[in-house]
Order: C-alpha cells, then sequence, then structure tokens
C-alpha cells in the first residue's frame, strides 16, 4: 500500500517557510496588502508547484517500491546487472513527470512572477514584492529539481552510450551509440550550467524575501548566470539548425526519384514490350507449325520446341513485368521517405529556430537587461526585462506545447491504428479503443515504438538492403537509397567502415534490427 501524498519530508522548502513567515508577519502588522488578490495568486502559484513537486515525488517512490517487489524473485547477478538501467529508468520517469510542472513553471509562473515584481516595485507594495519572491524561489527551486534530474540522466546515458560504443568499434550501432554519447554529454553539461543559474535565482529571490542588504548583488549574478545559460542554449541552438539544414540539402541534392530513374524505368518498360512482342512471336511461331508442319515425328519435334519457346518467353515476359513494377512501387517509396526526411528535417529547424535559436536568446536578453538594472536604477522602473521574459518564455512554451501534442498524437495513434505503421508480414496488434487510446496517449513518458518515423526507416533499409535481404530491387534503386543513408549521416565514413564492409553490414540479417533504429534516430536529428 503507497503512502498518501501528505506524508512528505519534515524538510520544508525555503519558498513554503518564507511564504509562512509572510503570512505571519501580514496577520500581526494588520497589512492589507498581504491579502491583496495579487499575492494571493502568488501565494497559490507557489503552493500548488510545492503540492504538485511533492506529489511527483511521491509517485516516484512508490515507482521505485512496487518495481521492486516485481524484481523480488530476481537472482543476485541479474539485479547487478540491471542496477545502473534500473536507476536510470527511475530516473527518467521522475523527471518526465516532472516536465509538466517544469513547463508551466517557465511558461506561466515565472514571467508572472517577473510581472508582479515590476508592478509591486512600480507602485512601492512591499506585499506582492515580497509573495512574488516567494513564489518565485518556488519556481526556481521547482526548475532545478527537473534539471539536476535530467543532468544525472543525462549523464548516465551518456556513459551507457560511450561504453555501447566501445563495445560496438564499427557499424550502425557504434555510430548511433557515439551520436548519443555526444549528445547526453552535452546535454548534461548544459544541464550542470542551468542548474547553477537556477540556484543564483534561488538566492536572488530569497534575498529579496528576506530584505537583504545584498539583494542588488544577487539580482546581479542571477540576471548574468541566466543571461549565460540562455546564450549557451541559443548558440547550441543555431549550431542544430545549421547541421539540420545541412542535412536537408544532402538530401534535397538527391533529387526526385521520378525524374532520377526515368531512364531506367524506361529501359525495364521497353524490355517488357520487347518482352512481350518476343512471347507473341513464339505463340505464332507455335501456331504455324502446328498448322503447316509435315506430320509424322518430325512434327511433333518442332511442336514441341516452339512449345518450350512459348514457355520460356512468356516466362521473360512476366519476369519483366514483374521487375517494371517493382521497380515503380520503389521509386514510389523512394519518393516518401525523401519527402518524410526532409519534412522532418524542416520541422527541426523550425523548432529549433523558435525554441532555442530565438527563444533562448531572447531569454538571454531579459537575464542581461536585469543585471544592468540591478546594479543601475533597478528593474523596477524598466518593464523590459518583464517584457523580454516573457516573450522568450511563451516561444520556448508553444515549442514545448508543440512537441507534446504531436507525442500525445502518435502515441494515440499507436495503440488506436496499430495497422498503419505495423511492419509489412506482421499481424497487428489488437486496436484499442477510443478511451484506452487517450489514457495511453496521456502517458507522457512513454516513446512511440511503433510510428511513422519507425516505419520510414524501415522502408529505406528495404530498399538499401543488399540481395539476400531485398532481391527484387533494382540495384540503380538500391544505390539511390544507399546516398539517401549518406545524406542522413549513416553512409561509411560516419561508421568507420570501407564503402564494401559498409555494403555487406547491409545486407547481413543479423544487423538488420541495428540498421533500423540508426536509420530512425537519423530521421529524427540534425
Amino acid at each position: 500500500m503507497s503512502t498518501p501524498i501528505h506524508r512528505t519530508s519534515t524538510r520544508q522548502s525555503a519558498a513554503v517557510q518564507t511564504s509562512a513567515q509572510q503570512r505571519g508577519r501580514g496577520s500581526r502588522t494588520g497589512n492589507t496588502s498581504a491579502r491583496s488578490p495579487e499575492r494571493a495568486l502568488l501565494e497559490m502559484q507557489s503552493r500548488a508547484g510545492n503540492r504538485a513537486t511533492t506529489a511527483t515525488v511521491q509517485r516516484a517512490r512508490d515507482t521505485a517500491g512496487g518495481g521492486a517487489a516485481e524484481n523480488g524473485g530476481a537472482s543476485a547477478g541479474a539485479k547487478k546487472k540491471n542496477y545502473r538501467d534500473r536507476i536510470a529508468a527511475l530516473l527518467d520517469r521522475f523527471k518526465k513527470n516532472l516536465e509538466p510542472i517544469d513547463t508551466f513553471i517557465k511558461g506561466f509562473q515565472t514571467p508572472t512572477n517577473a510581472a508582479f515584481t515590476q508592478q509591486a516595485a512600480v507602485a512601492a507594495n512591499e506585499g506582492v514584492k515580497h509573495s512574488a519572491a516567494a513564489s518565485g524561489t518556488s519556481a526556481a527551486s521547482g526548475n532545478l529539481l527537473t534539471e539536476a534530474a535530467g543532468t544525472v540522466v543525462s549523464g548516465m546515458d551518456a556513459y551507457k552510450n560511450i561504453q555501447d560504443a566501445k563495445q560496438h568499434e564499427t557499424g550502425a550501432k557504434h555510430h548511433t551509440a557515439k551520436k548519443k554519447a555526444r549528445t547526453k554529454g552535452t546535454d548534461a553539461v548544459v544541464g550542470a550550467t542551468s542548474s547553477g543559474s537556477y540556484s543564483a535565482a534561488i538566492a536572488k529571490e530569497a534575498t529579496k524575501v528576506q530584505k537583504a542588504a545584498d539583494a542588488a548583488v544577487a539580482s546581479e549574478v542571477s540576471g548574468a548566470a541566466s543571461a549565460s545559460i540562455g546564450l549557451i542554449k541559443g548558440a547550441r541552438a543555431a549550431f542544430r539548425v545549421g547541421k539540420t539544414a545541412r542535412k536537408y540539402h544532402e538530401v534535397k541534392k538527391l533529387g526526385d526519384p521520378h525524374l532520377v530513374h526515368a531512364a531506367s524505368l524506361a529501359r525495364l518498360n521497353e524490355s517488357r514490350e520487347q518482352a512481350g512482342w518476343a512471347a507473341a512471336e513464339a505463340y505464332v511461331s507455335l501456331d504455324a507449325y502446328w498448322a503447316h508442319a509435315d506430320g509424322g515425328q518430325g512434327r511433333l519435334e518442332l511442336i514441341s520446341e516452339a512449345i518450350d519457346a512459348a514457355w520460356d518467353s512468356m516466362g521473360e515476359a512476366r519476369d519483366a513485368a514483374e521487375s517494371l513494377q517493382q521497380a515503380e512501387k520503389d521509386v514510389e517509396k523512394l519518393s516518401t521517405v525523401q519527402g518524410y526526411a526532409k519534412k522532418k528535417q524542416l520541422t527541426k529547424i523550425g523548432k529549433e529556430t523558435v525554441g532555442g535559436a530565438v527563444g533562448e536568446s531572447t531569454k538571454a536578453a531579459a537575464g542581461i537587461v536585469t543585471a544592468v538594472a540591478a546594479g543601475t536604477a533597478g528593474l523596477a522602473s524598466n518593464p523590459v526585462g518583464w517584457g523580454l521574459a516573457g516573450a522568450g518564455a511563451g516561444l520556448v512554451l508553444s515549442v514545448t506545447l508543440y512537441k507534446a501534442l504531436r507525442a500525445a498524437t502518435k502515441r494515440y495513434e499507436e495503440v488506436h491504428h496499430p495497422e498503419r505503421w505495423a511492419p509489412q508480414g506482421e499481424t497487428p496488434a489488437e486496436a484499442a479503443s477510443r478511451k484506452e487510446s487517450l489514457k495511453h496517449a496521456l502517458k507522457f513518458w512513454k516513446k512511440v515504438s511503433k510510428g511513422e518515423r519507425q516505419a520510414m526507416a524501415r522502408e529505406i533499409y528495404a530498399l538499401a538492403a543488399g540481395p539476400d535481404i531485398s532481391g527484387n530491387t533494382t540495384e540503380e534503386m538500391r544505390e539511390s537509397a544507399r546516398s539517401l543513408l549518406t545524406a542522413l549521416k549513416s553512409g561509411p565514413a560516419k561508421h568507420k567502415l570501407e564503402p564494401d564492409a559498409w555494403a555487406e553490414t547491409l545486407n547481413d540479417p543479423a544487423k538488420t534490427s541495428g540498421w533500423i533504429a540508426e536509420i530512425a534516430e537519423q530521421l529524427a536529428s540534425g
């Protein structure tokens, strides 16, 4: 039986303590501003943020306890082997439970706090100012908790992928692991820097609550830290935009498959027509032998040879027609996957530009304004910092909500229409009801495993694989598909292989799953 949510640790956050102190001081002094609507809203924000964080921590504890009970019968060796993976999975689940709270804080609570702080400073309303500071402490604490959890998870993922890259010295699995190790390692460094920025924000708000003499210094430090991490994130997003744009142009340079393979399709069609004429001529010859040949054994031998020739000609005509039909289907598939690859890169460019390059840079500008204003006239009389912070938060929030909505839609389709992206030849799972599908869509901590991207990765691999796997694919089509892999940064050089060895891995059924995972990863990233 799980522990009720309200039974939490006796150690309270600074935000709860300071809020309680402010309420006590307000009731003793009879300050009417302490009961103003603005202060009430800020106190509600603070309490709601702490309650939501407490509930998330409790759910994570319950999940850990349930997982331990389920695995109680496992052997000691298996537990030791999976210990790190279980911790990483638990932390990842914990982080993803915190992310909705973190999104609310960044997109609503923090900009609102900045607005009330600016308003209180203009009106010289100490009650609202202190309430905003208390709410700001709560907000920064929530951000810090989420960022710290994400930093640990990223660090563990980076270490795991470094080990995987060492285990697989070449090939698709090596490249996938190496790329993830680099990305997660950078995430860990950025997360650690962000944690420092949120720590400075907590110190800034705490000095405001306590009316400390060095509040201006704390604000200046916090603004500088916020500006630094915003610039780092903005620069990283701009770098990603550049990489993704290059990948997009590489895929675009491959050209329209209908035009690229027009000549080969024409040759196949000509072969089909010639085979058809040859079959027709063979049947005409058969009719002629049947009608005019002399009798006896010679006539029967000629008819037998004519029948064999007609049969062979019909087989060649059928094979030629099937080759043309298969090539036309492959051209359509190649056109579809190339279009999908370009669309994914354009979408990534848009998200990184809006939420990263512009959004984070705007937040960095707000931090700079805060730091400068804290050292001069103060942010109170200058709403520029508040406006920039709100604009930056709005951009980041819009991208976050877009991602969340897209992910929920994909999770819904995954279980409600399992036949849509099911692998060819595999019996799809039974479709879930609308209610169950909606429940699954709301499980934001789960990744989509059978969606459009995975289906497109399978299509690309089927076209690029060797003759042992895709024997009906023409060499021209196979080369085009492999050129697409190179454009998606999955070529021989990225896999640390010579072209011939790289081609052999595509023709190895044992490496199919690794290749599909690699292609799916490259379709999503820049």
